[in-house]
C-alpha cells in the first residue's frame, strides 16, 4: 500500500477526537466560510433523485450528510460514515435537530475497508476526507466497489493552485492557520497537522488521475478560489456483457 498520508491513522483519529467540539467553528474560520459555497456547487452536480441511497464518507459533523438527506426527500436514505465517535456525536445532535433521524443513519467505520457489499449505493460522497485517510487510492477503490454501475461519486478536497503567485499566497495563508487556531481554540498542534495535509495533498489534475486509476469514467472537476479546493465527479461504468 502506497500511503498518501504518512501520519498514523491512530494519531489522526486522536486529533479528530480532540477537535470535534470546535470543528465547525474552525472550519468556518479557516475557509472564511467558503466551504459552504463549495458544497452547494457540488450538490448542484450530483445525480440525486427522490429516494436515492447515498453513502457520505468521512462525514464528520454531518453537514453534507444532512444536505444530502434534504435533497433526496422523505424516501431517501443516507448513511454517514466516519471513524471518529466524537465527530459522529456532534453529527447525531445536528441530524436530530433537523428532524432527519428517519432518513439518516450514522455509522462509525473505516473508509479504507467499507462494511458494505458491491454495487449498493446510487451516490457516494466524501468531503475533505481523502487527504486524511492513510491511502486515498484505496478509498477511491472502495468507493468504486460500493457504488452501483452507472452511479456517481464525488469528492470535495483542498487542492494546490498552479499559478505561482496564487500558490505562494495560499501557502502563506495556510501557514497562519495553526496560529489562528491557537488564538481561537488554544490548539496549535492539531491544526498544524491539518495545515500540512492541505498543502501536501495532490492537485486537482493528479486527483483526477487517481480516479481514473480506480476505474471510474466520466471524470471531471471544478476548482474553487483559484485552485485552493476542487470538486471531482465521476461515474462507475455499467458492467459489460
Amino acid at each position: 500500500m502506497s500511503l498518501t498520508n504518512q501520519t498514523p491513522e491512530s494519531q489522526v483519529q486522536g486529533l479528530f477526537k480532540r477537535i470535534a467540539g470546535n470543528y465547525d467553528q474552525m472550519n468556518n474560520l479557516i475557509s472564511l466560510g467558503t466551504h459552504k459555497h463549495w458544497r452547494k456547487v457540488a450538490m448542484t452536480k450530483l445525480m440525486l433523485k427522490p429516494g436515492s441511497f447515498v453513502l457520505d464518507l468521512c462525514c464528520g459533523t454531518g453537514d453534507w450528510t444532512i444536505a444530502l438527506a434534504k435533497a433526496t426527500g422523505p424516501s431517501g436514505q443516507i448513511i454517514g460514515l466516519d471513524f471518529s465517535a466524537e465527530m459522529l456525536t456532534v453529527a447525531k445532535k445536528k441530524v436530530a435537530a433537523a428532524s432527519l433521524n428517519d432518513r439518516v443513519t450514522l455509522v462509525q467505520g473505516d473508509a479504507m475497508t467499507l462494511p458494505y457489499s458491491n454495487d449498493q449505493f446510487d451516490v457516494v460522497t466524501i468531503g475533505f476526507g481523502l487527504r486524511n485517510v492513510p491511502d486515498a487510492n484505496q478509498v477511491l477503490r472502495e468507493m468504486h466497489r460500493v457504488v452501483r454501475p452507472g452511479g456517481q461519486v464525488t469528492s470535495l478536497e483542498t487542492s494546490q493552485p498552479n499559478q505561482p503567485v496564487v500558490k505562494l499566497g495560499w501557502q502563506v495563508y495556510f501557514k497562519l492557520v495553526p496560529m489562528m487556531a491557537k488564538i481561537a481554540v488554544h490548539d496549535y498542534h492539531d491544526y498544524a497537522y491539518l495545515q500540512r495535509t492541505a498543502t501536501e495533498f495532490v492537485n486537482a489534475k493528479q486527483l483526477a488521475q487517481m480516479y481514473d486509476n480506480a476505474g471510474f469514467t466520466h471524470i471531471n472537476y471544478q476548482t474553487f478560489d483559484m485552485g485552493a479546493a476542487a470538486v471531482h465527479l465521476a461515474r462507475k461504468a455499467y458492467t459489460e456483457n
